[in-house]
This record gives structure tokens, C-alpha cells and sequence, in this order.
């Protein structure tokens, strides 16, 4: 369901600025992320968009400002804290243990989550039992169905197209039981039919799930197709954010993707759902 107007932010990223020796990644960057809604980062290449999604994440430390999820301070929390809370995402580039198998990869996700301690998973005692049963119920009846891969559950991801592989790193994601779903560059090297199924499942997740969408993506026919709110970064600055028809129009976003030109042509480009980055 849409966020509504006056939901308080999910996410709040406040004045963050990165900085990689003397060189800013971002420099003050400050938007928010409505709970239900899907919201898209946007950019030309180097433009800071997985920096940010690193630093959202915990992988990088901002120099200065927050990040705030549900109101709490997150800035200085590790990882796997964050993902506990609720934070799960996916990577630009696989993060698959190619070796192992579908079902294999997806159970990883859920690791935050598990309270069996190593003792308890060693002799398969009655915790390490019910965590397993209730892991695979969630994981086979509902995200693999949910994601039409039941036919490769048992495949190795090295034998898998990459447009298979995108959706598993997808439904690891969501074994990881996410509030809000990161998901960089979901369509990245897909064909048109696997672009319009990762569509089709990020609208489900967000419609049948509850879960809230943040994403980085250069498919500009699928950012405009999908979104609610699309956030605008060149050279780490933030540059516009605001609904899809108004990111469009602002003559910021037509310079940094054109270097010069007019609305119409950037319409043209977005609409034909070429990757105008």
C-alpha cells in the first residue's frame, strides 16, 4: 500500500557526508523514506548512490550526520545489528556463495535472526529443532514460492542465469524478514522479460508484504514506473527528490543526465526505458 501523507519516515538519512581520504563520496545528504512506499536513488555513475546504500547499511561509517531508522540513531551500529533491526538488502554485484546451493544461499539471510546457540545447533537440540522447522516453512512455502524459484531451490548458483541469480540475491534478502527492502541495481544486465518480473515482485513485495522498497537503479522506465519518491544525487551532492513527474522536470536532473537539452527529450529517453547511466 502507498505511504500516506503524514506516515512518519521509516528512514531518515540526515546530513550525511562520506569521505574516503580527501575525497567526498557525499557530502550532506538528507531525505527520508515513508514506511510502505517504494523509493529510488538515482544518478549518473559515480554519483555516490552505492556509497550511500553502504553507508545506510553499515559498511561505511559516515564522517558527518545520521542515519535514523524508526527514530533510533543507527549511525554507529554494526551490520548485523542493523540487519536485525530490520534492514536487509542486496548487492550490485552477486554476493552468492556460487558453490552452495539455491536453498542454501537463501538460509544465510536469516542468520541474524537465529537464537541457537552453537552448542544447541551441534547436537540439533530443541531450539536449534524449531528454529530450523520454522525457517524452512518461511522460507519454502513463502519466499521461494513467492518468487516462482521452487524449480532451482536445489541448483548450484554457478549453474544459474544472471537473472536467476538476481532473484535469489533477492529472496535472501527477504529471508533476512526485512522492514525495509535495499535492493541495488535490481535489473542490472537483465533481458526485458526478467526486468518486468523483478518489477512485478517489487511491487508485490511492497503490496502484498507490507515491505518498504529502497533501491538504486539506472532503468529509468522502471525507477518512473514504479516509484513514489526518487531521490537525485551527482558528484554525492543531492541534487532534487520528489515524485517522478517532478524529478523530470527539474532542470538539475536534465543537466546532470544531458549536460544540456530540454524536458521533452529526457521524457523521451525515460519512457522509452533506456539507461540514461
Amino acid at each position: 500500500m502507498p505511504p500516506g501523507d503524514n506516515a512518519s519516515p521509516l528512514l531518515q538519512i540526515d546530513g550525511v557526508t562520506l569521505t574516503f581520504g580527501g575525497v567526498r563520496a557525499l557530502g550532506g545528504v538528507s531525505f527520508n523514506v515513508a514506511a510502505g512506499s517504494i523509493t529510488a536513488v538515482i544518478g549518473p555513475n559515480g554519483a555516490g548512490k552505492t556509497s550511500l546504500f553502504n553507508t545506510i547499511s553499515g559498511f561505511y561509517r559516515p564522517s558527518e550526520g545520521r542515519v535514523l531508522f524508526k527514530g533510533q540513531d543507527i549511525t554507529r551500529l554494526p551490520t548485523p545489528q542493523r540487519a536485525k533491526l530490520g534492514l536487509g538488502r542486496s548487492f550490485q554485484t552477486s554476493a552468492l556463495l556460487r558453490g552452495m546451493p539455491v536453498l542454501a544461499n537463501i538460509k544465510l539471510g536469516r542468520h541474524a535472526h537465529l537464537n541457537s546457540n552453537v552448542f544447541d545447533a551441534l547436537f540439533y537440540l530443541g531450539r536449534a529443532r524449531r528454529e530450523e522447522a520454522e525457517l524452512r516453512a518461511d522460507i519454502e512455502e513463502r519466499i521461494i514460492d513467492f518468487l516462482e524459484i521452487d524449480h532451482i531451490r536445489h541448483a548450484p548458483v554457478s549453474a544459474l542465469s544472471y537473472g536467476l541469480q538476481k532473484r535469489v540475491e533477492m529472496a535472501r534478502a527477504l529471508a533476512m524478514q526485512p522492514q525495509i527492502l535495499m535492493l541495488d541495481e535490481p535489473v542490472a544486465g537483465m533481458n526485458r522479460e526478467e526486468t518486468e518480473d523483478m518489477a512485478r515482485f517489487i511491487l508485490d513485495v511492497r503490496a502484498e508484504w507490507g515491505i518498504t522498497v529502497l533501491m538504486v537503479e539506472h532503468d529509468m522506465g522502471m525507477v518512473m514506473d514504479l516509484s513514489d519518491h526518487v531521490v537525485v544525487l551527482n558528484f554525492g551532492q543531492l541534487i532534487a527528490q520528489g515524485n517522478p513527474a517532478e524529478v523530470q522536470a527539474d532542470p538539475e536532473v536534465i543537466r546532470a543526465y544531458l549536460g544540456s537539452g530540454d524536458v521533452a527529450d529526457l521524457r523521451n529517453r525515460l519512457h522509452s526505458g533506456l539507461k540514461v547511466a
